[in-house]
């Protein structure tokens, strides 16, 4: 089913993480659902295990959390999160069942089996073949002039290009994506005492 960008009642669930190595085991994950007229209509946060394999379980708790039917597309800020806990996007297309657009701002400079090797000797394979699975990255220059590197499931690329200069106003972060990583950031700083 294709995405109608156009459509008035859009909402997208902006999913982002903050952390600090030094003083946690864990990351914060925000998800902020956003509409189409960038009102904000929603929000959830939950935790995830630093280098981990519970990002993509991390996702799908918020989406039960928020409990909403009219969230048209998930929009993730990267898939190598909370110090290389690597997000199964097949996985989350086959559970949500919604389109879903994954965004990162920079070319990789390394690559990251040298990573998941050196820090996670014993799973850097199972990491490795998650990451992989992903598929490759594409890059897009947004209607703000900015570069990203994307990829999506469930929709066409116009769709995603559409999609993303819908939702980002200015530089190459779309909204979803900067209003749940300031809210991760927040609450990474002062958890909240339940």
């Amino acid at each position: 089913m294709p995405v109608r960008v156009s459509k008035k009642g859009l909402r997208v669930l902006g999913i982002s993480e903050s952390f600090q190595k030094e003083k946690s085991r864990k990351s914060v994950l925000a998800g902020v659902v956003i509409r189409a007229d960038l009102i904000i209509d929603g929000f959830a946060a939950t935790t995830i295990t630093l280098g981990g394999f519970d990002a993509t379980d991390g996702i799908i708790r918020i989406f039960d959390i928020i409990d909403r039917t009219d969230v048209n597309v998930l929009m993730l800020n990267g898939v190598v999160i909370a110090w290389f806990n690597v997000i199964d996007l097949n996985l989350l297309r086959e559970k949500l069942n919604i389109p879903i657009i994954a965004v990162t701002y920079e070319e990789s400079q390394e690559p990251l089996k040298k990573y998941f090797r050196e820090y996670f000797p014993e799973s850097w394979e199972r990491k490795m073949e998650i990451y992989d699975k992903n598929g490759e990255r594409e890059h897009m220059v947004l209607r703000t002039g900015h570069k990203v590197f994307v990829r999506y499931l469930g929709m066409l690329q116009r769709e995603a290009k559409s999609l993303l200069d819908k939702f980002t106003i200015q530089g190459s972060i779309p909204e979803p994506l900067r209003i749940s990583r300031l809210l991760a950031r927040s609450l990474m700083k002062e958890p909240p005492a339940f």
